[in-house]
């Protein structure tokens, strides 16, 4: 076996491969849960009841429903012959007794047809009895509504840094949460075939943990069900943990109708029901030099969990894990604490709690910056981590170095300087229109925070004919992993990408799965397809070698075909080699394995080293803003960041641009509003569509975007030298929304301090320039002669 990071001459890894459904999904072709069922006879729809109250008990009537025509049941919670619950932590039950937000699914009706099934579910009759509702995160704060574990970071003497530090600041950091929108919204489809075995197809990221909450509600276990999912329309964390219950719900129907039942939120549904990015509410001091250096930081992180833990504590912990971003702060006291609220249960999100902890800190940096009369790029940059200095979990921090390096190449590529002193010039002519230009780094770890999910694994088959099919533990919701397993496994074989074909994800062919997330899909799925292949490899080179009389040893795999050092008058296809190993008894499948080495991690005491390493990126943003309206615009935009030694280029520069773009949105555009009047609507999220929840799109896109990944960045220890792309560059949308808060500094006089909402919607950038004008206006001059002032109008 040889080291996990070398790569053979003329790889398949590390060329522009097309995405493997990109025809598919161009021509509307490709096939996706819901389009699985409605190939099916006899399927019903299932259909929630949902509460129109923020929080009660219910007291359910389902009989009504039985009269319309189509209805063939309704599931309530007397139907669970296993477990009422969709979680792990034994706090969402899947009939509730208890109504704990405004849109929570009741109960669920079976009909013949949608229609038939919405009717019914409309004509069944809740009773409440209303409770006290807990709607925004200081709600919960001041009623002390906590759940969970709470956690901290802590090194060095804050408190005692604090009281030495020259400069002293604090304040509060408030920011939103974000709504998933992926394509294809929640889905399940479930079956129950002649002998007893339940098959779910199902629109999750983790099949394996959607499997056990199946077999746990149907009282069954897991080798009676088997999860397939076949590709997602996009997740982004969003399928993590939320998808078991609709699958429970449509195996539950399956096994008391004995027909196969279908489940597919509509977008209202489906936006009301799930849960969102956490928003977050920080309370926080931080002490700096005279310099700018960072010396302590105190802070009480309280993350908004909505109705029950699902993946909150863990998100926690990633945030409080990623406050420092990409600074060295030598004494840190950070605590955090998970809010329980009436509303959806906040779940996984790209980034899955670490963009919430960097927003503090750049938060921070963008706030104190005019304050101490130092400009913001050269702040950020004097206080980058250092070869040899450890995060405040205790983790070494690995290639530091590429941080300034990064950070340079960024600078001198984008023409930063230059364009700052245009900008001067532009601003100091221009009264009402002002522009910035941010530069803000990333420093993200990388593995899950929970050690067992560091592993992976594959099954691959070799057939006689020389053609490969690949099964491994991932999901493909179209960030492209199928695509880099594909180039993965035809590297490893010494093929060319056509010859190698993927299997849909099945826990029937690799079980004990982990959820395709945290950005390991690659790392993990790929250390484990490669495993499987080289196996197969070994045992066909002592094949090859005794058909080419050589050394197994001297065997080589490459372009599908197989040569022998020293051998110039022989060459033979992998087939051939396939079909002779066959034929002389030799295993053509293999099982392969993966398990992340060298982590460790204490929960209790938040110390250790829970990443394998760490991606680096910088990402510079121009802004231009109107003073009148507070409207602004993308003008530029240059990223650089590191992926290691690229499996896929053009995957990764994707998934570089759609996370940056995703990150603006949730900065500057997507907000999430719930009624927190006392009416009768409390507790209803008020943007349910893109009507009212606004999406980025190509009119927000900057009209040049420039991604180049870093060079020569090989990753030792990570497959075939690679890094994770999905998350890290999702923060580098934080050059957007600093950029925004410097033009809107430009307003205003020299050192003042913007403090802007989140997200800098337009109409928050407009008070943020009013603000701005108005300190200008009370550090002016007095006139030299009073003058009378006009009445102010009431």
């Amino acid at each position: 076996m040889s080291a996990l990071a070398d790569r053979p001459a003329h790889p398949v890894v590390g060329t522009s491969a097309v995405h493997e459904s990109a025809a598919l999904h161009v021509t509307g072709a490709a096939m996706y849960t819901d389009d699985v069922a409605a190939h099916a006879h006899g399927v019903l729809t299932a259909w929630p009841v949902q509460s129109t109250n923020a929080h009660a008990r219910v007291t359910v009537d389902v009989a009504p429903a039985y009269e319309v025509p189509g209805v063939v049941r309704v599931l309530t919670a007397d139907d669970v012959p296993g477990v009422n619950d969709a979680g792990i932590k034994n706090d969402e039950p899947l009939f509730p007794t208890e109504a704990m937000f405004y849109g929570h699914a009741l109960v669920w009706v079976l009909g013949e047809t949608p229609e038939a099934a919405r009717r019914g579910a409309a004509a069944v009759q809740v009773q409440y009895e209303p409770l006290p509702s807990l709607i925004t995160v200081q709600d919960a704060i001041d009623a002390g509504s906590y759940q969970g574990i709470a956690r901290t970071v802590e090194r060095g003497d804050a408190a005692s840094a604090l009281a030495s530090a020259p400069r002293v600041f604090e304040g509060v950091t408030e920011f939103g949460g974000q709504e998933h929108f992926y394509l294809e919204t929640h889905a399940s489809f479930a079956m129950l075939d002649t002998e007893g075995q339940y098959f779910v197809q199902c629109s999750t990221q983790h099949p394996t943990e959607t499997q056990e909450i199946v077999a746990h509600v149907l009282g069954v276990s897991s080798n009676q069900v088997t999860v397939q999912q076949l590709r997602m329309g996009g997740g982004f964390g969003g399928k993590e943990m939320q998808p078991h219950g609709f699958a429970a719900i449509a195996a539950l129907g399956a096994k008391l109708t004995g027909r196969p039942v279908r489940l597919r939120l509509n977008r209202t549904q489906d936006i009301t029901m799930t849960g969102k990015r956490h928003p977050f509410h920080i309370a926080w001091k931080v002490g700096v030099d005279d310099d700018g250096m960072l010396q302590s930081l105190d802070a009480v992180l309280t993350a908004d969990g909505g109705w029950s833990l699902d993946l909150s504590e863990p998100v926690l912990g990633r945030a409080l894990c990623h406050l420092d971003n990409a600074y060295w702060i030598p004494n840190v006291h950070a605590h955090g604490r998970i809010a329980k609220t009436n509303k959806t249960s906040n779940t996984a999100f790209r980034g899955f709690g670490g963009p919430q902890g960097v927003f503090l800190i750049e938060d921070i940096l963008g706030r104190i910056a005019p304050a101490l009369g130092i400009d913001p790029l050269d702040l950020r940059e004097r206080n980058f981590y250092r070869p040899g200095q450890a995060t405040p979990y205790g983790q070494p921090v690995k290639d530091a170095e590429r941080l300034p390096a990064i950070w340079n190449q960024l600078r001198d590529e984008s023409s930063l300087d230059a364009r700052r002193a245009q900008i001067a010039r532009f601003n100091a002519g221009s009264e009402h229109v002002k522009r910035a230009i941010a530069m803000t780094p990333v420093k993200f770890g990388i593995s899950f925070n929970f050690a067992a999910f560091n592993q992976a694994g594959a099954l691959v088959h070799v057939y006689k004919d020389g053609s490969v099919l690949v099964n491994h533990g991932g999901t493909e919701m179209g960030q492209g992993l199928h695509t880099k397993m594909l180039q993965v496994a035809a590297t490893a074989l010494g093929l060319q990408l056509h010859q190698v074909r993927l299997a849909p994800t099945r826990t029937d062919k690799v079980p004990n799965t982990s959820a395709t997330a945290a950005s390991s899909g690659a790392d993990l799925n790929g250390g484990a397809v490669r495993n499987a292949c080289e196996q197969i490899r070994e045992r066909m080179a002592d094949v090859a070698g005794r058909m080419l009389n050589v050394d197994a040893r001297d065997v080589r795999f490459a372009g599908g075909y197989v040569t022998g050092l020293g051998n110039t008058t022989q060459r033979l296809t992998f087939a051939e080699v396939a079909g002779a190993a066959y034929l002389q008894r030799v295993q053509l499948f293999a099982a392969g394995y993966y398990r992340t080495e060298g982590l460790h991690w204490n929960p209790d005491i938040m110390q250790g080293s829970p990443f394998k390493y760490f991606a680096y990126g910088c990402a510079a943003t121009e802004v231009e803003v109107d003073g009148f309206t507070g409207a602004y615009r993308m003008r530029r935009v240059d990223i650089i960041h590191d992926v290691g030694d690229s499996l896929s280029p053009m995957i990764d520069i994707g998934q570089v641009e759609g996370a940056f773009v995703q990150g603006m949105g949730w900065l500057t555009l997507e907000e999430l509003r719930w009624d927190s009047s006392d009416g009768p609507h409390r507790g209803r999220l008020q943007t349910q569509s893109a009507s009212t929840y606004k999406l980025p799109s190509f009119s927000e896109m900057p009209p040049e975007l420039n991604v180049r990944l870093f060079q020569n960045a090989r990753e030792d220890g990570a497959i075939y030298g690679s890094k994770a792309v999905g998350e890290p560059p999702f923060m580098l949308a934080f050059s957007a929304r600093e950029a925004l808060r410097q033009a809107v500094g430009a307003f205003g006089p020299a050192g003042h301090s913007v403090q802007l909402a989140s997200p800098a919607t337009p109409e928050a950038v407009f008070w943020a320039v009013e603000a701005a004008r108005a300190a200008g206006e009370r550090d002016a001059p007095e006139p030299e002669a009073e003058t009378e002032l006009a009445p102010v109008p009431a």
